[in-house]
């Protein structure tokens, strides 16, 4: 095992009528099928969509971070 890590960071939106938490966990549920070795997060932008005077989506743009193989 190397003493050291390289990491790489994605951008994703993800979004959920019920809450900001239900949005960040949306986005790294999806991002869990495709990626590995993701180690941390970080919410950039929190935003939402309004219907009818009353929240109707929120969203959250993350930057998720993973570790490169093998390093």
């Amino acid at each position: 095992m190397s003493d050291s890590h390289t990491y790489k960071k994605v951008e994703v939106v993800g979004s959920s009528r019920t809450s900001i938490e239900d949005a960040v966990q949306n986005a790294l549920t999806e991002c869990s099928k495709s990626l590995k070795h993701m180690d941390w997060f970080e919410v950039t932008e929190t935003r939402g969509h309004i219907e009818d005077g009353k929240v109707g989506h929120y969203q959250v743009t993350l930057k998720v971070g993973f570790r490169i193989d093998h390093s």
